[in-house]
């Protein structure tokens, strides 16, 4: 079947599978070790709540089944183990019928994540790793050559990707139209990397640069994805070079890494390696993927009427399987970065609540029913009361602390934090449960942060504060070593303290 194979193409589609799984293992890792905090059973956003709000056809997940923290935890973790394996071949270490199970077991697990995740996992790039993981379920293994038509699919994905970014962009910031985006971007995106300073300080013709070749990757570039070798492959190598420098230049959890997975699977690499000529494909295989061309051209009506629509919208799902969507990014750059700084201070506040472990479940379980727990207490507050500030791992916060690289790695609740501050409608389910959790020094959260000024003991009250926040200038970072410059705005948070007494618990 000479026709349905692409032999040429085996070691892009190998470099294609490992990749993906190396992302799916650190995607589980992401959910395993930051979820108690965020969506466990005392969560900011429980699972058990949100789980009596919706349907197993709305949200499909195995948590419809049972839910509590274990069971996330042995997803999670099992989620890992298995794309670890398949990241050093399992894959390609058994037969044909055992490898895609395999892969869809992986798709199956993280749908179940992100499907109960509400605010936390709605993220464009989880809906790019789901898609990208059902179309590999088809990409076969070293039984058979690598079917063409869902390399096609995989190149479909990536034009959108790609093609979608551009258009919001050039249909958005009128920046984007004057190439002067960057002149702010490097500066504003919602998590600086350690080299962001430094491309913020490039000399602004550079910039325009920047903006005019990034403008050429994603509006031109796409469409020769889906001409002969090897000019398929030559565009690849143009977005997968175009997405190492978004990499250096910040922190996008795993949407540059994604987005260079998928460019990998349209690479031609067989001058370096050789053909790897495998036996006819089985009919139940071609059947399944003739299958599943279909139904994903069939799904593409609505990404494409999105793609060609005045009032484009950046990243949506049209399914509660995120098997085809929409994608963009950036329709919009700020111009200056506000950051929130949160506080805490100690000391005795005039009724202060030590609750114990009980009381502080039962402090939960009512500010997730939406019962005030908190109260303003900025009258109580000594005005030489000494306030110590959080420190997080990947947002802004002590103007002396350089940007560290996290990116595949994704900061759940920074990101947040950084939405926040454009916005507090953006913390509106859920910011309350965060302050809360501070004033009880909750362990599950504080693993979240990267420095816990009160390890002795919960604070009295915390507060949070509105600071507007700039790169320095090359003279500022010698004379101070100072990566930020910063300024008080407002107060977005006065001091609060734990509401008492606790009548019930």
């Amino acid at each position: 079947m000479e026709w349905f194979t692409a032999p040429e193409l085996w070691m892009g589609r190998t470099v294609f599978q490992r990749g993906l799984a190396v992302l799916y293992c650190v995607a589980f890792l992401s959910a395993a070790l930051q979820f108690r905090a965020l969506i466990g059973e005392r969560g900011m956003l429980p699972v058990p709540a949100f789980l009596r709000r919706t349907t197993p056809l709305r949200s499909p997940s195995l948590f419809h089944w049972r839910y509590s923290d274990r069971l996330f935890a042995t997803v999670a973790w099992s989620g890992a183990g298995l794309a670890a394996a398949m990241a050093a071949g399992a894959g390609d270490a058994v037969p044909l019928a055992v490898a895609m199970p395999l892969w869809l077991v992986l798709w199956g697990l993280y749908l179940s994540i992100v499907n109960v995740g509400q605010t936390w996992y709605s993220f464009g790039w989880e809906s790019l790793l789901l898609e990208t993981g059902f179309l590999a379920v088809f990409l076969g293994n070293d039984d058979v050559a690598p079917p063409l038509l869902v390399l096609l699919l995989l190149r479909w994905l990536l034009f959108r990707v790609e093609f979608g970014a551009g258009l919001i962009k050039i249909r958005g910031d009128a920046c984007w139209r004057r190439l002067t985006c960057l002149y702010h971007h490097h500066e504003t995106q919602p998590m600086p990397g350690p080299l962001s300073w430094f491309f913020h300080r490039l000399p602004r013709p550079l910039h325009r640069v920047e903006a005019a070749a990034n403008h050429v990757v994603q509006l031109g570039v796409p469409f020769l994805l889906f001409t002969p070798q090897p000019v398929a492959s030559v565009a690849a190598g143009l977005m997968i070079a175009t997405q190492l420098w978004l990499v250096l230049s910040g922190n996008f959890a795993w949407l540059n890494w994604l987005t260079i997975v998928l460019a990998a699977s349209a690479l031609d690499l067989s001058a370096f390696t050789g053909d790897h000529p495998r036996p006819d494909p089985p009919l139940w295989y071609v059947a399944l993927v003739l299958a599943l061309t279909a139904m994903v051209l069939v799904r593409s009506y609505r990404p494409v009427r999105n793609l060609l629509s005045r009032d484009q919208a950046m990243n949506r799902s049209y399914d509660p399987f995120h098997l085809v969507n929409t994608y963009g990014a950036f329709g919009t750059v700020g111009r200056v970065r506000d950051e929130i700084v949160v506080e805490g201070t100690s000391g005795e506040a005039p009724g202060r609540v030590r609750p114990d472990a009980r009381q502080a479940d039962a402090y939960k379980e009512r500010c997730t029913a939406g019962e005030p727990v908190l109260r303003r207490a900025d009258r109580e507050v000594s005005p030489d009361a000494v306030w110590r500030e959080y420190g997080f791992k990947g947002k802004p916060g002590d103007p002396h602390r350089w940007p560290r690289q996290y990116a595949p790695w994704h900061l759940r609740l920074d990101w947040l934090l950084w939405f926040v501050a454009l916005s507090p409608s953006y913390g509106a389910p859920w910011f309350d449960g965060f302050v809360l959790r501070l004033l009880l020094n909750d362990e599950n959260l504080l693993r979240l942060v990267r420095h816990n000024p009160f390890p002795d003991g919960p604070p009295a009250y915390v507060r949070c504060r509105l600071y507007r926040y700039r790169f320095t200038t090359w003279r500022e970072l010698r004379e101070s070593h100072d990566c930020w410059h910063r300024t008080y705005l407002r107060d977005m948070v006065p001091p609060v303290a734990l509401r008492a007494p606790l009548d019930r618990t």
